[in-house]
């Protein structure tokens, strides 16, 4: 009798691990997707972007700071996205609680050539509910927060995401 207590145990925690595993990954999420709050005004690069032009298709809104060090690991990879998204979807940037002088060199240095926001005060990061950053949010083509990732991204990891979206 005593034999069976171990595997059934183990089972019940690797049962328990996949159904966390399954609930942090979003895919037995069953909330109501929440509407985006509004985007900063200002644009540090590229002209500003409102959630009423970005409707129609996906985008991916990315906070960031250049003071961030996993911002600066995944610059390079959001460098690139725009090109391998094409028409799919839109890349917004949106510079979190930084100063307007590091922001722009960041941006410079990094080549982002898509839309770059500006949040000074971080007041609109805090309407998005930032646990940290980098913090990258997939909107559906309503304006709706489909995802939240928090953590430094690749651009195979978004076009991924991308394309779940336009699964659904």
């Amino acid at each position: 009798m005593r034999g069976w207590k171990v595997p059934v145990a183990l089972l019940a925690v690797l049962v328990v691990g996949l159904a966390a595993a399954e609930l942090l990954s979003g895919s037995a999420d069953k909330r109501p997707r929440r509407a985006a709050p509004a985007l900063p005004a200002s644009a540090l690069a590229g002209r500003p972007v409102t959630l009423a032009g970005l409707r129609g298709r996906p985008a991916i809104v990315h906070f960031w700071a250049s003071w961030c060090g996993p911002c600066i690991t995944e610059a390079p990879e959001l460098a690139s996205l725009p090109a391998q998204l094409g028409s799919r979807a839109t890349l917004v940037g949106v510079d979190w609680s930084d100063s307007r002088s590091h922001a722009v060199a960041f941006v410079r240095k990094h080549h982002w050539r898509f839309p770059v926001l500006e949040d000074h005060n971080g007041k609109v990061g805090n309407r998005y509910r930032l646990a940290g950053l980098p913090t990258t949010f997939l909107l559906d083509s309503d304006g709706r927060i489909v995802k939240q990732l928090t953590g430094p991204q690749t651009a195979r990891n978004l076009l991924a995401r991308v394309s779940e979206l336009e699964q659904t």
